[in-house]
């Protein structure tokens, strides 16, 4: 990752709110956070572009907050992505080696053939993440190189997404004078930025609630194995309330935010909260309902987008591959009871993730609504060049005790 004067420039255009973070490495090679800014997402929609014009006001604004507080300009970014219906699939190649010591080049020219057998019209490749090499057979190698053998093999985790929605995003995003740097998938970069290094090796889920899409990955042995997007969020929430209630979007908003909850509680029926017709005069026209009422619309939804999540999960098969342990983040998550009722839908561990490991950043801004931000400023730590193309496709993702674990599920379904 290329890093003019050591700074680096975060992206996250979500569907509620487009944020963009600048960090500059410190001396001890840890990054410190020395601009914000975000903005109200307009032009978006369930991740997808929906006005190109909009969303171009809305960047700008992002990243000249940003640049402002810092004192600093920046030409390249490295953005999120959570349309397109991003999707993963496992490949598995062998190369010959014929007797020779596997060097870089070898390792180059085995990932590009993964890369050229997912080639698809209608799909893009964002990632080519080497989960697992084997050499003759012989799994759970981290580091091929130097090694001897006749058939050199990998198992690489594929994740695309359409080609629409992605040009369209990077349309706005080049439409700003911004050159991209990398593309991350949301799932991705939510748990760079929240998760400890324990629970990547040891099996965790990581769900990111964002307002129109809720996305999901799966970390096993230091690796990310499996994501997947679903296209239901806070908005949603939000929406059903404004319907439930005949208020408008920004009261019924508000009211999720101070008084809405996952989980009801006896208390509910006596406290009356007053609620504005939407289209009358807010003074002159308005309902007094009960919470209770405001939860019985928030909760359904609210298990509806858990249970596709778990039904997602069991569907791919790393369900019980990743564990009983859940960080849920994102804006969405911040609500009162989402952390309960995740634990009793999703029968697993819940712990509430937000950005951990960057110096500099506000408490305003260091909750779960800002972790895909912080994560994209991780991944372009983690992910900065090294001298050979094959170097860094063996380090990007080195494995650790879990591996194992991924040998066998990938010997099982390949």
């Amino acid at each position: 990752m290329s890093m003019r004067n050591g700074l680096i420039a975060a992206l996250d255009v979500g569907s509620t709110k487009v944020c963009c973070f600048l960090a500059r490495v410190q001396e001890d090679g840890h990054p410190r956070i020395v601009g914000i800014g975000h903005q109200v997402a307009r032009g978006m929609r369930a991740g997808a572009v929906v006005d190109l014009e909009e969303l171009e006001h809305s960047i700008r604004a992002s990243v000249d907050a940003a640049e402002d507080m810092a004192g600093e300009r920046v030409k390249a970014v490295v953005v999120n992505l959570s349309g397109g219906a991003p999707g993963s699939t496992n490949v598995k190649v062998e190369v010959a080696m014929n007797g020779h010591a596997v060097n870089e080049a070898d390792i180059r020219r085995m990932l590009d053939h993964g890369r050229a057998h997912h080639e698809s019209a209608d799909r893009d490749l964002i990632h080519a993440i080497p989960v697992d090499y084997t050499i003759d057979g012989n799994e759970g190698i981290r580091d091929p190189r130097g090694m001897y053998g006749e058939r050199l093999g990998v198992a690489i985790h594929v994740i695309s997404a359409a080609v629409g929605p992605v040009r369209n995003l990077m349309t706005v995003v080049h439409r700003c004078h911004l050159d991209i740097e990398a593309r991350v998938v949301s799932p991705f970069a939510a748990g760079l930025a929240c998760l400890v290094e324990d629970e990547k090796e040891l099996g965790v889920t990581c769900i990111d609630m964002g307002g129109g899409t809720t996305s999901i990955a799966v970390f096993v042995g230091g690796q990310l194995v499996h994501t997947d997007v679903i296209p239901v969020g806070g908005y949603h929430v939000t929406n059903d309330i404004a319907r439930g209630l005949s208020t408008p979007l920004n009261y019924a908003e508000r009211m999720k935010t101070l008084y809405g909850s996952a989980i009801p509680s006896p208390a509910d029926d006596r406290e009356m909260l007053k609620v504005p017709l939407v289209g009358e005069d807010e003074d002159a026209a308005s309902n007094s309902v009960p919470r209770s009422m405001l939860i019985q619309i928030i909760q359904p939804r609210l298990e509806e987008t858990l249970e596709l999540v778990r039904s997602h999960l069991e569907k791919s098969g790393f369900d019980k591959m990743a564990g009983r342990r859940v960080v849920l983040t994102g804006g969405a998550s911040q609500m009162q009871g989402v952390r309960d009722l995740a634990g009793l839908v999703l029968d697993k561990q819940v712990r509430l993730g937000r950005p951990v490991g960057l110096h500099g950043l506000p408490e305003s801004t260091n909750g779960p609504a800002f972790s895909t931000c912080a994560g994209l400023i991780r991944y372009a730590m983690a992910h900065q060049p090294v001298a050979k193309a094959g170097k860094k496709a063996v380090q990007e993702h080195s494995g650790g005790s879990g591996w194992g674990r991924v040998s066998s599920w990938l010997k099982r379904n390949f």
